[in-house]
């Protein structure tokens, strides 16, 4: 692994070898504490956008295996604008042994790559967030098994960078994804064209439907996530107009499997795409969804550091 920028990069064997090593990092951690396997090493870590969990789950990621991560703001280095991105990246490679951007446009992200020297991480860009599928599946492991296959994974709300990486970890899995948005808030073509071919070869299936009730019969899995992204502000009121049939509620819930498991990559609008009783209630799962980041993110480092 040079970089890790979209879960589609990789074949179901590599993904699955990767979640494999996080639960493996995850039962250390509880047993005994983590390896110093990143002693001596600092990861970089560039925010455009602010976040709770991408800064804190690499950071104690890094610390946890006995590197250390260097927080750098968007007024430090204005990505793009005060000094090019080809600077930046070359810039950096001389100073850390790993970078994380968390960007606005994806573009960015495949930039910095291409003239670092050292590997970058997708903390999040418009396009995906292979982070956090990462972090989903090794929840959705936990709760059903490494070896189960034909899992339902439904998604409903807007089809934006989190299903993404979502759909693409799943069809590698093998499992199968529907996924309910309303018209105009499809899913990126592009990524659904990629995430059909993956299907075709493990027997994955992917269905696209507008009625929420739909999207979640037999559904093992119930995501959601933000009506309105960050960047999309302006756009508040026109969604809070749409959006509301696509709320993850109790009833909503109830028309699922028995044991279907709630997510949310958080932050959470709640009583708006998730209520209180769904989210703090016996189905969720979204705080060890949360916490499953900064083991997923231990094995994605220790792969791109060859260390492990």
């Amino acid at each position: 692994m040079k970089d890790f920028l979209a879960i589609s990069d990789y074949t179901p064997a590599e993904i699955q070898d990767l979640l494999d090593l996080a639960v493996k990092l995850k039962e250390e951690y509880f047993k005994k504490g983590n390896q110093p396997l990143f002693k001596g090493r600092v990861l970089g870590m560039i925010f455009q956008k602010p976040s709770l969990r991408t800064r804190v789950s690499f950071d104690m990621a890094m610390r946890h295996c006995g590197g250390d991560a260097l927080y750098l703001s968007p007024n430090e280095i204005g990505l793009g604008k005060r000094e090019s991105i080809a600077d930046v990246a070359r810039v950096l490679s001389g100073y850390v042994q790993a970078l994380m951007a968390r960007v606005f446009e994806h573009e960015h992200v495949l930039e910095l790559a291409k003239w670092s020297s050292i590997p970058v991480v997708n903390g999040l860009s418009d396009y995906n967030h292979p982070c956090q599928g990462m972090a989903d599946a090794l929840t959705i492991i936990e709760k059903f098994g490494r070896s189960a296959k034909g899992l339902n994974i439904s998604y409903v709300g807007d089809g934006n960078n989190v299903t993404v990486s979502l759909m693409h970890i799943s069809a590698l899995l093998g499992w199968n994804v529907t996924v309910g948005t309303p018209e105009g808030y499809d899913m990126n073509p592009k990524a659904v064209e990629i995430a059909q071919k993956i299907a075709k070869q493990t027997g994955s299936t992917l269905t696209f439907v507008r009625d929420p009730h739909a999207a979640v019969q037999g559904a093992h899995v119930i995501y959601t996530d933000t009506w309105t992204s960050m960047g999309q502000e302006e756009e508040t009121a026109k969604r809070e107009k749409i959006f509301p049939p696509y709320q993850v509620n109790a009833k909503l819930v109830a028309e699922a499997d028995k044991d279907v498991i709630v997510m949310h990559c958080l932050p959470a609008h709640r009583n708006h795409e998730l209520t209180d009783e769904v989210a703090d209630g016996p189905h969720s799962v979204i705080f060890p969804q949360a916490h499953n980041r900064l083991h997923a993110q231990k094995a994605i480092l220790a792969r791109l550091f060859g260390v492990a």
